[in-house]
């Protein structure tokens, strides 16, 4: 299996610096980041280490939840999945990720809710991005 990679350079301090990530391994694109944003509600056009790491649990999710469906005798019309990533202040000090919120909904043939809920369950489990944020808390909300 490949590695994929990104790469970030960056310019100043924590509050008075910012710098761009780019997508390296597909080129699909270079984005601004700052850490005024970054803490911000408003990130105004800037993205941020949790909306990347969202956009990797989301998708991921979605491929593990596919596979999973399949197995368990389904065929997934179309999934949506979102994550949400919350950063918050560390008791221990600096900032820490607090929890990744998972919210999946769906259309699939040949399974009912509950079997969809269990693959939704296992999926969130077994997703690779899931486990390598093990020590993170991700709850789950299947509609």
């Amino acid at each position: 299996m490949p590695t994929r990679s990104a790469r970030t350079s960056w310019t100043g301090g924590l509050t008075d610096g910012s710098g761009q990530v780019s997508l390296a391994s597909s080129g699909a694109g270079t984005f601004d980041v700052s850490f005024p944003k970054r803490a911000a509600d408003d990130a105004g056009g800037t993205t941020s280490p949790e909306e990347l790491i969202a956009a990797a649990h989301s998708s991921c999710y979605a491929m593990q939840l596919s596979a999973l469906l399949g197995e368990a005798g389904g065929t997934p019309r179309s999934l949506d999945v979102s994550a949400d990533v919350t950063l918050r202040p560390d008791p221990a000090g600096g900032f820490r990720i607090s929890g990744i919120t998972l919210k999946v909904s769906g259309e699939v043939d040949g399974l009912d809710a509950d079997g969809f809920r269990q693959a939704a369950e296992a999926a969130k489990a077994t997703c690779p991005v899931s486990k390598a944020l093990t020590g993170t808390e991700i709850t789950l909300e299947v509609s």
